[in-house]
């Protein structure tokens, strides 16, 4: 027995050591998240708020109110701020301000949004990730990179993962540039909402519900048009839907690629689309979302997509298992149990105001080119007569310029 009294006090020195080893961190943890606090207190206009390497834990959301601050890390994977244990605030980070800057930085497992930025103007976020750590859950943050109601925004070579709603998202916002970015596992990858003047690029969105989504709701501050989608690989978004009960995205179908809903003037070219088990492409308005019948929209809102052109993709597989029983049945209807939906799926509706010998406006139509078929699925009339026919889309549409960001971002 004696021999075993070694080994009872060798086992309580070593838990005595890991509890002061925990203490220990805690104590550094809350430490830097004081002092990080207080940096974003006294920052001033061009203050540089430089964060080591390292993994932080933190249990309370920061604020950010002074124009002109950089906040950087050492990389995306060395400088790691964790709210896993957080208890106030709803967001990671929040900024309100101008002249932003966040780089080479992870934020994760933030009980809300993760980087909210709102009201600022010339905003840059270069090599941020994002990321809840257990994988696609409802409970998860709705937004990961987070811009609204901005001017002049720059989301570049940055990485999100696990939003319960969008990963990247820019909303009711201005001149925008979203290019070299990774989405996955998100409910919607790379989303712009209600926003004007939008470059989306360069991109890869995989593993999502919806690869890239394109929309317009009602009831927003302003709303969209002019987004450019291209030169992005959109692949195998075929993950189920968990977004939380009432969110707008919690109506995208699994296995959607790219999403236009009632925006105008939005091009989708030179991108590669494949696998999407929905349909690479679809095209729809409000009517055909199931938050349209949660709550009253506005008398000037257009909740028809128009002007869309849809050219110079690269599409491959994809619509052979439509989420959704209707969609499953209309697949199976149209194209047999072993076949697939087109390349490009339409809801049907149409703006009855804005018709002329059965065609809308030349600027204000559905145009697609290079595409293998297009499906007008008839919502309207609960898709008892959709339709195959490619003639109303054989049509080209003025190419949107590209977006310049002014003043250009220096990172």
């Amino acid at each position: 027995m004696r021999k075993i009294y070694p080994l009872i006090a060798f086992s309580l020195l070593l838990t005595a050591c890991g509890h002061q080893e925990n203490a220990a961190q805690n104590q550094s943890d809350a430490s830097f998240e004081s002092k990080l606090e207080q940096q974003l207190l006294d920052a001033k206009p061009g203050s540089v708020i430089d964060i080591p390497a390292g993994h932080y834990s933190l249990k309370r959301g920061l604020s950010l109110r002074t124009n002109g601050v950089t906040i950087r890390g050492a990389g995306m994977d060395k400088t790691v701020l964790s709210f896993k244990g957080q208890i106030v605030g709803p967001e990671g980070l929040l900024v309100n301000a101008d002249d932003f800057t966040i780089e080479n930085l992870a934020i994760e497992d933030t009980m809300g949004d993760a980087l909210k930025i709102n009201q600022g103007k010339n905003i840059t976020i270069h090599g941020v990730r994002i990321e809840w750590t257990g994988g696609p859950k409802s409970t998860n943050g709705a937004y990961g990179l987070y811009p609204v109601k901005t001017q002049n925004v720059l989301v570049e070579d940055s990485v999100v993962i696990g939003a319960s709603d969008a990963g990247i998202y820019v909303g009711q916002s201005n001149n925008i540039v979203v290019r070299r970015n990774r989405a996955e596992q998100n409910v919607a990858g790379i989303e712009i909402e209600n926003s004007v003047n939008a470059d989306v690029y360069d991109n890869t969105a995989t593993k999502n519900t919806g690869g890239i989504l394109v929309f317009n709701m009602p009831n927003l501050s302003q709303a969209g048009h002019a987004t450019r989608v291209f030169h992005n690989k959109v692949f195998t978004n075929n993950t189920g839907n968990f977004a939380k009960k009432g969110a707008a995205v919690a109506s995208v179908p699994a296995g959607s690629g790219v999403v236009v809903n009632s925006n105008d003037k939005v091009e989708i070219f030179d991108n590669d689309i494949a696998d999407s088990q929905t349909a690479n492409v679809i095209i729809s308005s409000y009517f055909s979302t199931n938050y349209y019948n949660t709550r009253g929209v506005a008398t000037d809102y257009n909740p028809y997509p128009k002007g869309i052109y849809v050219y110079g993709n690269r599409f491959k597989g994809g619509g052979d298992s439509p989420d959704g029983l209707k969609l499953k049945t209309l697949k199976t209807a149209m194209y047999g149990i072993s076949g697939n939906f087109p390349d490009v799926l339409w809801d049907g509706y149409t703006d009855p105001k804005n018709q002329a010998d059965g065609l809308p406006p030349p600027n204000d139509r559905i145009c697609i080119v290079d595409a293998n078929g297009v499906l007008n699925a008839d919502g309207p009339h609960d898709y008892k007569n959709p339709s195959t026919d490619t003639k109303p889309f054989q049509c080209s549409l003025p190419k949107l310029p590209p977006v310049a960001l002014n003043p250009e971002p220096k990172v």
